[in-house]
Parts: C-alpha cells; structure tokens; sequence
C-alpha cells in the first residue's frame, strides 16, 4: 500500500480519522492524501433566480471554502509532523461521487473515513458516505467510529 486517502468532514471525528491514516501512512511508509470535500451551491435557474438576487448563499459558499482551505492547511501542519509525503486536496461535488473519483485517478491503495454512528433512520434519509464508500470503492475502505464523548 502506497497510497492512502483520508477524507476529512471536520467534524468531531475528524481527529481521530487523521490519527488513524496518519499512523497507517507512517506504518506502511505510504502517501497520505486528505481530501475534504465541498458541496457546490445551489442552482438558481430551477428558482428563476439569479446569484445576484441570492447573494447569502454565493456568500456562503466562499466562506465555507475559506473555511475548508483553512481547516485543509491546519491538518496538513499535523500530519507533516509525522508521515513524509503528505498531500491535501480540496473538491467540489457530491462528497461520495468525487472521493471515489479521486481514488481511481490517484490509484489509492486505502481509503480512511469516518462515521458519526447517526443509525439506519438517518443513513437511509441522509445518506451515508462511509457506507456508501464501502460498497462502491475499488479498494478497501476503513471506517473510523466516531468517538464517544466522555
């Protein structure tokens, strides 16, 4: 294994996803990717709008990209304390649909996501890219619980 991805939501699991692919990339000498990616906003045309008539959610967006590329920034000092290849990436798309597409055009050997443990109600309402990943993804797929708050 040459290649691992991590793909990071910030969330809470987020530190404990980075630590695990941090010391799998360290273990197997690997290249570490961590990727985050950002949904893009909304369409106006299916509204009759314009982004003009809209300006919060172009707002929005570029606030959550600041945001991203900072978090992004902030993962990678961490990393590079530790793994000696270390990448990062920031996409827009469907989060499941673009970290699938990075993992064959990278040939990533790992992939290493974590969960939120939401339960079958809100996967099967929201979806679930860590299960989605499991069941589509060309390599294997680990899957870091979140962490139970204590």
């Amino acid at each position: 294994m040459k290649q691992i991805v991590t793909a990071l939501d910030f969330s809470d699991a987020s530190d404990a996803v980075l630590n695990a692919a941090m010391a799998m990339a360290v273990s197997l000498q690997a290249t570490l990717h961590i990727v985050h990616v950002l949904e893009p906003q909304p369409s106006y045309t299916a509204y009759g709008m314009t982004p003009e008539e809209f300006p919060a959610i172009q707002l929005f967006q570029e606030e959550s990209q600041k945001r991203a590329e900072a978090k992004l920034k902030e993962a990678l000092s961490t990393a590079r304390g530790q793994v000696a290849d270390v990448r990062t990436e920031l996409m827009m798309g469907s989060p499941l649909h673009a970290i699938i597409d990075y993992v064959k055009d990278k040939s990533v050997d790992l992939v290493v996501i974590g969960t939120h443990g939401h339960g079958a109600v809100a996967a099967l309402l929201i979806g679930s890219v860590a299960e989605g990943l499991v069941r589509k993804a060309i390599c294997p797929t680990l899957v870091i619980p979140c962490p139970i708050p204590s």
